[in-house]
């Protein structure tokens, strides 16, 4: 009971931590949970997940001091209806998946079995983007977050590839000892795939590639491979000195420059027995019109002199930020255009750069192994140690974690308990302050200036060594007594004389002051005079008999304050009473003047008897929160016409440091042209700063750029400093248009082929095999290419006709025997696509006549879904080429001339999708399409759907019964009269002769009747 209810506590307690988007930089994250999808986690190890083609099975339990207080904790969390979520992110997917809450009795983790096709249902070979996992105790609390990866095993190319001859560890280990330096090639998509090159000497021959798909974490899960022989087939023959110079991975290509010649492997989507090939060495050049440009995209900038070794040049992965680097990094935000000085490092040499995209951490290695670190657009560097190894390169994984990698071992970095700001391999935090006195200045209680001091004696070249530099901004200053400030300005002069560098700090804690037992001179009153152009005199005057009052040489370098006038660095004592010092401030130096004891005081922030000063990297200053994104470098598309929005927020967390009513984010837009980027920030209650930026497409210009975040006060300690998400001004790969029928059909009923309606009619057609529909010649002569319910091995109807014959064309199913072989997804057998009308096996049936159908249409997007309606303006044609269809629809005013025009350039008739209705009066099967006219949409917007029409009745025959009828009576007519020809019958003179005896009657019979009356 008294466990459960600690537990309960914790949880309240985490509960604060609610909020409504991830919250980076609070401190350490701590590895809460163990997990692994091939076995049984194991403690202490980064997550590392991986996706094959089945099932993804993963593993999870709670890491505790012991197994049984683990089994405790998860049998509390169970009971209480608590289970782990797991997310699973990229920058442009988010899926939440929940661990079974059933805890059984003999088991101390959470399970969880996840179908692949429930995370993505592409299985081709395609470089894509590696997941990070977000396991959580409840989804929506940040309570005991862990964080890992997950690698597609089945389509990440270069893991399907057969690079060469497989090595044994005895095979590279004889490697080691020509081994002078080291390549690594990391793939853009998914970092924790990498390959590590050997670069040898001139006695040994050969190129010797080790694969890893961890990150490099462990060093037997490197898998070598031997290349010499395939390029040895490439040039032919065998040469001496071959060795690796330089590699690149792409996401399509493998490009490995040797000593020979440069090689390119084929697609790595498309795996082959022959990996690389030789190629030429081509320049890259500005294209226009897929021509190369002349003309640079930009003016040139010229370096000035003292950039005098010049290294290379270097992108930050997925933004605009350019870093040229040498003797000193220079730093271009807009992608080339114009540079900044970011570090001087005179006479050391920066000679390799490392990032991580995922923490925008920027490391560099000069060449006497110093190692400094900057975030992505930060204008401000660290140290952060060395590296004494002579042979080594580092190495940032997918999570930003930092691995140093030797020929025989690698040395990731173990202190997890700081997420991507992992950097013990090089070893402990330096002191970042240098070999001279500082003089410091107040200028209030919280701010003061410390001036760097220079002596006038100092050999020209060694002056920068005892200069602050842009490396101290943002740091913290301490005092080797007591006192600490935040440096929040660097300052370059040549005046005051002694003084050439300075910086304006910000008050922490109150530093010590010297003491009369420690300086004796404190207790008299001091005097000063001007002793030259720049120098002045000290001197004590007693004040109290008997006490012993008088500079000494330990006085040297320390610092006379006195509140309201220039502060001054005594330089040299001259005796007892007298000392020759230097002004701060000589405007606010006045000469013969004299202050009590007491009024001034004294401070030692010297060095001639050991710095009594350091200089380290301030902890994170500030927290960031982006609202509604698990993902810190979304991809996100704009459409034509439309705007994505982003809200942030940065929380100042500075204890005895004041927050400066000045905006604490700085926004960088690649691109400028692309987009119209709106940004509005302001201060909330709690001194948090809130901004909102807006990106709008108002162009029909496609293209994508990348846009920078950088809180530019941020310390380099922070975790997240600089968020750079793209944007790309295009049609979304999530966006899609689709058919909404007007009754819906369960899936499981599609499966069975039987939904009936309340009259008992079959609302599913099953199509018969190699199904044609009809054509405007008859249902007998079918004329289309589009078969339905393909199968080869299967005769095909209404086929007795030449034009029939002629016609019909296999897609999925060409050059396959039988159906099987077709290979028919369940999804292509229920596409409406005409691409699979090979495979499509139902369609939906209605009765005869169908009337004034709703054809309605909507659009959807990872922002949910829309109704189809104007400007959305569409046409619609039937597949097949039938007719007997027609559509009603109403056009408003405001939309007639743009219907009028478009209908004029497009050839065809244009609908208003809002209250488009079709009916037909033909029978079987009709297949339409639906388009979406273009130049309102970046999107190829297009859906099908299919109707069957179904108990048609027969026609009335009234029509062929009087044609035959006519038809009967005239053939007749003819018939007695040729009759009447062959036989000399003349119908005229029988009718005479009928006719006159006719007469001759009447005439008896009125001649008779006469008497009688």
């Amino acid at each position: 009971m008294e466990l459960l209810l600690l537990y309960i506590i914790i949880l309240l307690w985490n509960l604060f931590d609610f909020s409504s988007g991830v919250i980076y930089n609070k401190g350490d994250m701590e590895k809460h949970f163990a997990c692994d999808s091939q076995g049984f986690p194991q403690k202490n190890k980064i997550i590392k997940l991986y996706l094959s083609s089945d099932d993804l099975k993963i593993e999870c339990f709670f890491q505790s001091e012991s197994e049984l207080s683990s089994k405790e904790f998860l049998g509390v969390f169970t009971s209480g209806g608590l289970a782990p979520s797991l997310g699973i992110i990229n920058s442009t997917y988010t899926g939440i998946f929940h661990f079974n809450l059933t805890l059984f009795s003999d088991r101390i983790y959470w399970l969880i079995n996840i179908p692949r096709e429930n995370i993505t249902k592409n299985t081709d070979i395609a470089a894509v983007e590696e997941w990070l996992v977000r396991i959580t105790l409840q989804h929506g609390l940040n309570i005991y977050t862990t964080e890992g990866t997950l690698l597609d095993n089945v389509r990440e190319p270069i893991l399907q590839w057969d690079l060469g001859t497989l090595m044994t560890k005895n095979d590279i280990t004889k490697v080691y000892p020509y081994v002078v330096d080291l390549k690594v090639a990391k793939c853009p998509c998914a970092n924790d795939v990498a390959l590590l090159g050997f670069i040898l000497n001139t006695t040994y021959n050969g190129i010797y590639i080790g694969l890893s798909f961890s990150g490099f974490w462990d060093y037997n899960d490197t898998v070598w491979y031997n290349l010499t022989d395939t390029i040895y087939s490439q040039v032919g023959e065998e040469h001496t000195e071959l060795s690796v110079v330089d590699m690149v991975l792409t996401n399509h290509f493998l490009v490995i420059l040797t000593s020979l010649g440069l090689f390119v492997s084929g697609d790595l989507r498309y795996p082959s027995s022959s990996v690389l090939t030789k190629s030429t060495i081509a320049s890259v050049r500005v294209l226009k019109n897929n021509k190369p440009g002349l003309n640079p995209k930009f003016p040139l900038f010229v370096f000035p002199s003292s950039f005098s070794s010049p290294v290379g040049m270097v992108f930050h992965p997925r933004s605009h930020f350019l870093y040229a680097y040498g003797n000193q990094v220079w730093l271009s935000i807009d992608g080339g255009n114009t540079f900044e000085l970011l570090a001087d490092f005179h006479d050391d040499i920066i000679k390799n750069t490392y990032h991580s995209f995922y923490t925008s951490d920027i490391t560099f290695v000069s060449q006497s192994g110093n190692v400094y670190l900057t975030k992505a657009g930060l204008r401000r560097y660290s140290k952060i140690g060395s590296i004494s190894d002579n042979i080594f390169t580092l190495y940032y994984d997918h999570m930003g974690f930092i691995h140093k990698l030797t020929p025989d071992h690698f040395e990731p970095d173990v202190s997890l308990t700081t997420l991507g700001n992992s950097r013990g391999i090089f070893g402990q935090p330096p002191d970042m302050g240098f070999e001279t006195a500082l003089a410091p200045q107040y200028i209030s209680l919280k701010e003061i200036i410390f001036y760097a001091y220079v002596p006038a004696n100092e050999p020209q070249g060694n002056i920068y060594t005892k200069k602050f530099s842009n490396m101290h901004l943002g740091k913290v200053i301490h005092s080797r007594k007591t006192g600490t400030a935040y440096i929040r300005k660097v300052l370059q002069h040549n005046t005051p004389e002694g003084f050439l560098s300075s910086i304006i700090a910000e008050v922490i804690n109150p530093f010590g002051i010297e003491e009369a037992n420690e300086s004796s001179c404190l207790s008299s009153s001091l005097s000063i005079n001007q002793a030259g152009n720049a120098s002045y005199k000290l001197t004590l005057q007693s004040q109290t008999p008997g006490i012993n009052s008088s500079f000494q040489d330990l006085d040297v370098e320390k610092t006379v304050v006195i509140p309201g006038y220039s502060s001054f660095l005594i330089t040299r004592v001259l005796d007892a009473k007298n000392a020759l010092a230097i002004a701060t401030m000589p405007e606010r130096a006045l000469s013969n003047m004299s202050f009590q004891k007491d009024s001034w005081f004294l401070y030692n922030l010297g060095h001639k008897n050991g710095r009594m000063w350091s200089i380290y990297a301030k902890p994170c200053n500030y927290w960031f929160q982006q609202d509604h994104s698990l993902s810190l470098n979304v991809l996100k598309y704009i459409d034509l016409g439309k705007s994505h929005t982003l809200k942030v927020k940065v929380i100042p967390n500075t204890k005895g440091v004041r927050t400066l009513e000045i905006p604490l984010l700085k926004v960088i837009v690649g691109n400028a042209n692309l987009l119209e980027v709106k940004a509005e920030g302001s201060f909330d209650d709690t001194d948090s700063y809130v901004m909102k930026i807006s990106a709008a497409s108002k162009a029909l210009r496609q293209g994508s750029t990348s846009l920078a975040l950088v809180i530019w006060g941020a310390s380099t300690e922070c975790f997240v400093t600089t968020v750079v998400p793209t944007l790309k001004n295009s049609c979304s790969y999530l966006k899609s248009m689709h058919h909404i029928p007007s009754k819906l059909i369960p899936l499981e009923d599609w499966i069975s082929g039987v939904h009936k309606d309340s009259q008992g009619f079959n609302m599913i057609k099953t199509l018969p095999i190699n199904y044609r529909p009809p054509s405007n010649m008859g249902i007998a002569i079918p004329l289309t290419d589009n078969f339905y319910h393909a199968d080869p091995s299967k005769p095909i109807p209404r086929n007795l006709f030449p034009k029939s014959k002629r016609s019909g064309k296999f897609k999925q199913c060409a050059n396959m025997s039988t159906r099987e072989e077709c290979n028919c997804t369940n999804d292509q057998k229920f596409s409406h696509a005409v691409a699979f009308s090979d495979c499509r096996e139902k369609v939906p049936r209605f009765k005869f006549p169908v009337t004034q159908y709703p054809v309605s249409l909507g659009i959807y997007s990872e922002n949910g879904r829309i109704p189809v309606e104007t400007p959305y303006l569409v046409t619609m044609t039937e597949v097949n080429r039938r007719e007997n269809w027609k559509l009603q629809h109403s056009v408003p005013e405001n939309v007639k001339k743009l219907k009028n025009y478009l209908e004029s350039h497009l050839n065809a008739p244009v609908y208003n999708p809002l209250g488009l209705n079709l009916s037909i009066k033909g029978s079987e099967l009709f297949h339409f399409r639906v388009s979406v006219v273009p130049g309102v949409t970046f999107c190829n917007l297009v859906e099908e759907f299919q109707i069957y029409v179904d108990e048609v009745p027969l026609p009335f025959p009234g029509h062929t019964l009087i044609a035959v009828a006519a038809a009967v009576v005239l053939g007749g007519l003819i018939f007695t009269a040729f009759m009447f020809q062959i036989r000399n019958i003349h119908p005229s003179d029988i009718c005479q002769k009928f006719m006159t005896r006719n007469k001759v009657n009447l005439s008896n019979f009125s001649i008779n009747q006469m008497p009688h009356r």
